[in-house]
């Protein structure tokens, strides 16, 4: 795993949440040089297949994050990792609600240089959306996000995916050579009415209680000057002393 300490262009991820290959490729042309990593999700993905991966690559010489959250049977989830692998892409991110038996399908592409990331709790998911699955009442977000990364952890994952309000504990269980990366980002510029992620943060409180991707979609996307608000998220980011 790369030890080089992290700048604030590198922590920064933009969620290409678009259905098509064109309109992905104007954002990656338009923010290449200012943003650390593409996130391809699965709409666009399912749309676009492999395709849009390699435009990426074609455009742009940041890092890319496959965000499908594979959740399979081990033998399936294994042979997907293996056909990301070939991608070239730098993180792959699967579910953790099946526990170990999922989780360390990730020693499949160990030394491989592509980061198996474990899905913790989404951050669009409440506390009365925990309760409608049939989670007990004291169990709580957190402490369920806490038990999925340190079995993630503990499993071969490279790191997980949580909400901005439980990256301060997931860093002090889970140390810092365990990647996390935050969704859910929303500067105090644009919050907006009906977000439909419930646990929120900004980018600078994310990045200062340990967090080291963020992921930003909406409020670069849906800016007048897209670059321009990227580069605002940016000066943002505080610059961390450690190699986080």
């Amino acid at each position: 795993m790369n030890t080089t300490p992290m700048t604030p262009q590198d922590r920064l991820v933009f969620a290409l949440d678009v259905p098509a290959q064109k309109e992905a490729e104007r954002y990656v042309k338009m923010l290449e040089g200012v943003v650390g990593c593409f996130k391809v999700g699965l709409e666009l993905f399912i749309s676009e297949g492999p395709d849009v991966i390699k435009m990426i690559h074609d455009h742009s010489s940041a890092n890319i994050f496959l965000d499908l959250k594979l959740h399979d049977i081990p033998a399936t989830v294994r042979g997907a990792l293996r056909s990301v692998e070939k991608l070239g892409v730098r993180y792959i991110t699967l579910h953790s609600t099946e526990g170990e038996v999922i989780l360390e399908t990730a020693e499949e592409v160990k030394d491989s240089g592509l980061e198996v990331l474990a899905v913790t709790v989404l951050t669009s998911t409440s506390a009365s959306s925990l309760a409608s699955l049939g989670i007990r009442e004291d169990i709580n977000a957190a402490a369920l996000v806490l038990d999925r990364a340190i079995r993630a952890k503990n499993s071969g994952c490279a790191g997980v995916i949580c909400s901005g309000e439980e990256v301060k504990v997931v860093r002090q269980r889970c140390g810092d050579k365990f990647k996390i990366v935050v969704p859910g980002i929303r500067p105090q510029w644009a919050f907006v009415q009906g977000d439909d992620h419930s646990r929120i943060t900004t980018p600078a409180q994310a990045i200062k209680d340990g967090a080291d991707l963020i992921v930003v979609g909406r409020p670069i996307r849906d800016a007048k000057d897209p670059r321009e608000a990227a580069q605002k998220i940016i000066d943002e980011i505080p610059h961390t002393p450690n190699q986080r």
